[in-house]
């Protein structure tokens, strides 16, 4: 199989997969190097990594060049989280999506929600024409790309965060998505309504207070994401370390 089917199969099995999230190449190598089947930047992790704020404000150049670099040294599947296009409009966010394929990404996620100061959720009729002609010119041009979309209404913390996310989300699957994607949902019988409502592959999320992988399994999950969630503790750890060399005045907490 090529990284694509890979990548593919990965949402099918009985067990779900577990996707390293990068944000350059180094963790990319890490991912691959203790065993993880599949990888995907994660969109705030790489921008804060490169000191921008997460909602498209890190140039799609820049995203562009490390997806290149990070294809050209790991050798397993890889997705990009191109937030909401980086485009207000359905030929900009088509002309990026095929910059991403001929780069050699298997998957994109793309997300219902505008990326700004505040976020906000598209009106479904409107993310359903982007949807659609996105969907369309995949399978028109035989890309090989896996299309994942993601639905923030737990996200953004609505109170009708589940009612919003089934709308929506059978929506998508008649639009053409090959799977769904739920930020911040945590509570099991909200997951369990979430994958009884579409036959696509389930994609959740690290969070507090997120089931166990043995329950996610069991509740028919089929990928978990971690997010940001590695870069922030690796970051955490590296300002404690910095901090320890400078009051100890020596390098013992580095060596």
């Amino acid at each position: 199989m090529n990284y694509f089917e890979t990548f593919k199969q990965l949402h099918q099995n009985p067990t779900p997969f577990l996707l390293g999230n990068t944000w350059d190449v180094k963790s990319a190598q890490l991912f691959e190097a203790n065993g993880y089947k599949a990888i995907g930047i994660s969109s705030q992790a790489l921008s804060n990594a490169l000191g921008y704020e997460d909602g498209e404000n890190l140039p799609f150049e820049i995203l562009l060049q490390l997806t290149k670099r990070v294809v050209e040294v790991v050798r397993i599947p890889f997705s990009v989280d191109m937030e909401g296009g980086y485009s207000r409009t359905i030929n900009g966010i088509i002309e990026n999506i095929n910059k991403l394929h001929d780069a050699g990404v298997v998957g994109v996620n793309l997300e219902d929600t505008i990326p700004a100061a505040a976020r906000r959720l598209q009106p479904i009729t409107e993310f359903q024409k982007t949807l659609s002609a996105v969907a369309g010119h995949i399978s028109r041009n035989n890309l090989k790309l896996f299309l994942n979309i993601r639905t923030d209404g737990f996200l953004l913390g609505m109170p009708t965060a589940l009612t919003e996310t089934l709308t929506r989300i059978k929506s998508y699957e008649d639009c053409g998505a090959d799977g769904i994607f739920v930020p911040c949902i945590t509570n099991r019988n909200d997951i369990a309504a979430v994958v009884k409502a579409t036959s696509l592959p389930v994609n959740v999320m690290c969070m507090p207070n997120l089931p166990g992988f043995d329950e996610l399994r069991t509740l028919g999950v089929k990928r978990i994401s971690m997010g940001p969630f590695l870069f922030n503790k690796v970051y955490e750890n590296a300002g404690k370390l910095a901090n320890a060399v400078s009051n100890d005045k020596n390098f013992s907490s580095i060596l």
